[in-house]
């Protein structure tokens, strides 16, 4: 999540960034509600680990864009947010940013237990195993949120959840111990992350040699390779900081600009690549996709509301 603090911008253009901003949280989240009613219009989909893992990645998505873009709107409507408030969204802000890393691994695994462990994959992939995976990752996404709330009882009065500051971490956990923990924390996800993923598509990738159906093979391979162009830009949240203050100086008539621009490429923009590496790049969820809207329209126009 952004940390930086927000330029002041003129009417016109604060209007118009915040239109931009909604109507692209709208225009994803309404593609991927389209996926989630695709998933769930077909059991064949609640069965298989990996259609389970990615929808979880797309909800996982729909509410970070949600929450993301409430807290961009805020930020002009409301400069001052009570803390409890603020805490609320930033800290489900977090915890979700924190998962999307977390599940790409997760599907990395399972494309690697897929090629690499065939006659093992449907003993070892299961949707319940699944489903215990994914209250896994949240358990895991949430251990550094609530650090920061222990952090914040043991280092702040009562008083300051009653007080109302602007809406950004850096202002909700204030301590330098939240700056050090945050992180810590992320350098190890991130890191574990990292690993996980170029592990997987190394064995894919050997595995892909000498596969016999080499097919399916290159798609896990490329789809891992996805995987890691996603985790990169999911990055460049960590450090959209120092981005800021390294083009800020080269371009300072255009600081406001640059902020908006890379809040852009680092919150809203990845978010888009889920649907194309899976929902369009996937034959059976494209085909259930345009089968199940289809027959709506056409119920729609014959039988008129």
């Amino acid at each position: 999540m952004n940390s930086t603090v927000r330029i002041v911008d003129s009417y016109e253009e604060a209007l118009a960034k915040n239109i931009v901003i909604v109507c692209l949280g709208f225009i994803i989240n309404f593609i991927n509600g389209m996926l989630v009613v695709t998933f769930f219009s077909n059991l064949m989909f609640s069965r298989d680990s990996r259609y389970i893992l990615y929808i979880h990645l797309v909800i996982n998505d729909m509410l970070m864009i949600f929450v993301s873009m409430t807290l961009y709107v805020l930020s002009y409507a409301t400069p001052l947010v009570n803390v409890s408030w603020c805490c609320i969204l930033v800290i489900l802000g977090k915890v979700t940013f924190n998962i999307t890393p977390l599940n790409l691994a997760g599907m990395a695994i399972e494309r690697f237990i897929a090629i690499c462990k065939p006659l093992h994959h449907s003993q070892i992939c299961t949707p319940q195993r699944t489903h215990i995976f994914i209250c896994l990752l949240w358990v895991l996404g949430a251990m550094p949120s609530l650090v920061d709330i222990i952090i914040l009882l043991l280092t702040q009065p009562i008083s300051f959840f009653r007080s109302f500051v602007p809406c950004y971490p850096i202002y909700v956990f204030p301590s330098k111990a939240h700056q050090e923990h945050t992180t810590a924390s992320q350098v190890i996800y991130m890191s574990l992350v990292w690993i996980i993923l170029i592990y997987t598509y190394c064995r894919v990738l050997f595995t892909a040699r000498k596969a016999v159906l080499k097919g399916s093979a290159n798609k896990a391979r490329s789809t891992i390779l996805l995987h890691g162009v996603q985790l990169l830009l999911c990055m460049l949240s960590y450090v959209t900081p120092f981005m800021y203050i390294i083009i800020t100086p080269v371009f300072p008539q255009h600081r406001a600009n640059i902020g908006f621009s890379i809040y852009l490429l680092t919150n809203i923009m990845p978010r888009l690549l889920s649907p194309l590496i899976y929902g369009v790049r996937d034959q059976k969820f494209v085909k259930q996709m345009k089968e199940y809207f289809t027959c709506k329209v056409i119920i729609v126009k014959i039988v008129p509301s």
